[in-house]
């Protein structure tokens, strides 16, 4: 028998099975199958069902569905989430700024405990905005006790993350291959659909390619890398063509970025059937280049969307649909423009933003089979878009472009993950967002007093280092990329 009146937080907390009644549903399958008025239900972590008027097990819940959207938890393949403690602090950086404050001059001033407090408020964050699976680009990781800082806050919020371990202030080739990297990875990293790992590392392209040490750990660890590529300054051609010829590019890599590359890497990138992650806001924003998906869909290149960093944007799945969006139609117009030509029928439409942002990310991440669309079998990592208190979420007449144009965060009713209702009524469900809050200000306050007043002031717009203008931003290396000094005649 279900229960017909409105659940309440602890009823659909521990429901033994829950049913979505009556909602439009964007199944996001190979056909992209949208069933109107349509039901679906969860039992354990799995979709039993999806159809019209299904039969219940007794003591399911019962959520209404009808006036919303029910589709799959949006993924995001790169999100550094440590650094949402010091969320709109950048808000107008840079990205040589960033490199700045964060690479030469105030990163290393991070605690593990400050790790923990900016990875628990962005998994809490990610879940809020119907964001159901988060790669944590986790690229300051100093010191093993950061590594575990980081972990353990992936592990106290039930959401499905994935570590990418990195350490942007030491050689990858030497904080790879150290004893307690391999400890940590062996006693942290299960490797589960709930926690998985990557090796988070960039190329620069030195031709004696000391990176390659690091590649050789992530085949041994049998674990996928990602990497910060085609990034205007940092990280362009030279490295892909040195992954390529020593047999590092594997379906399981992910480019992050991938704005500033040319045809040639991009073929690269498709022949061995690599995954893109877009940021859009990002790319628009700080100068990686130009946001990537309107160049990796002529490349025939899966494409999976981020949010980057909430130090500067939004951390909402939403936000990153529509800005990936605007961007690949503007770069579409603008190229028929320039041969005096006009687009009539654009190219990217809504339903593929949709699918970058649930499709795309489980592929990118080898969850395919697990997560990213609403058929029977996966897991119930699911999102009810309704709120039936704004005039916003009626008619839905278009529901791809509801999704990605008309919806933000606040219109996010229920969430739930591996079957569990983390949001509802669009309120979470048994997080602690208090104790999140704490641990954020104590590294606010640490970060502060560590800076002083003027520094801390300073740092929402700081000087950079005439010595670091078109320099790479790598500490660990001397090497820069000869391309970006000679587009600037200064070769």
């Amino acid at each position: 028998m279900t229960d017909t009146a409105a659940p309440t937080p602890d009823q659909v907390s521990s429901a033994p099975a829950v049913v979505l009644r009556h909602g439009l549903v964007l199944t996001m399958d190979d056909s992209r199958t949208i069933l109107p008025d349509t039901d679906v239900l969860v039992v354990g972590e799995k979709i039993e069902a999806v159809g019209r008027d299904l039969p219940v097990p007794d003591g399911t819940v019962e959520i209404d569905a009808r006036g919303g959207i029910v589709m799959p938890g949006m993924i995001d393949t790169h999100r550094h989430m440590w650094q949402t403690a010091m969320r709109g602090y950048g808000s107008d950086w840079t990205l040589t700024q960033y490199f700045v404050w964060n690479y030469l001059e105030h990163g290393r001033r991070f605690r593990p405990e400050d790790y923990y407090a900016g990875n628990l408020l962005s998994a809490i964050e990610a879940i809020d905005a119907g964001v159901t699976t988060s790669v944590d680009w986790s690229h300051g990781l100093a010191t093993v006790e950061h590594a575990e800082a980081a972990t353990d806050a992936l592990e106290e919020v039930p959401g499905r993350f994935v570590l990418a371990y990195g350490n942007i202030h030491g050689a990858p080739w030497e904080w790879a291959t150290s004893p307690d990297f391999r400890s940590f990875v062996e006693r942290r990293m299960p490797r589960s659909d709930m926690l998985g790992f990557q090796m988070a590392f960039d190329v620069t392209g030195d031709s004696e390619f000391p990176e390659k040490a690091a590649f050789e750990v992530a085949r041994d660890l049998g674990a996928p890398v990602t990497t910060h590529a085609g990034v205007w300054g940092a990280t362009n051609d030279n490295g892909i063509r040195l992954m390529h010829e020593h047999g590092f590019m594997t379906p399981e890599t992910v480019y992050v970025h991938a704005a500033t590359l040319s045809d040639d890497s991009y073929q690269r990138i498709a022949a061995t059937g690599g995954h893109a992650s877009v940021s859009a806001e990002s790319e628009s924003s700080c100068g990686q280049g130009y946001p990537s998906s309107w160049a990796l869909r002529r490349h025939g290149i899966d494409i999976s969307l981020s949010v980057d960093t909430s130090v500067w944007w939004s951390g909402d799945g939403f936000s990153a649909m529509r800005s990936a969006l605007n961007a690949d139609r503007a770069r579409e117009h603008h190229e028929a423009h320039a041969s005096g030509d006009t687009v009539t029928h654009i190219a990217a439409r809504s339903e593929d933003a949709v699918g970058w942002a649930t499709r795309g990310g489980a592929r990118a991440l080898g969850l395919d089979h697990v997560v990213g669309s609403v058929e029977v079998g996966k897991k119930a990592d699911l999102v009810l878009v309704k709120n039936d208190d704004s005039p916003v979420m009626f008619p839905v007449l278009h529901p791809y472009g509801h999704v990605v144009f008309q919806a933000q965060r606040g219109d996010v009713h229920t969430v739930m993950v591996n079957g569990r209702v983390l949001k509802h009524d669009g309120k979470l469900v048994g997080i602690d967002l208090g104790r999140a809050r704490a641990a954020v200000e104590a590294t606010v306050e640490h970060l502060r007093s560590e800076l002083g007043e003027d520094e801390w002031q300073a740092g929402m717009n700081p000087d950079v280092p005439e010595s670091k203008v078109l320099d790479n931003p790598y500490t660990y290396t001397d090497y820069a990329d000869a391309s970006t000094h000679a587009g600037a005649g200064q070769a």
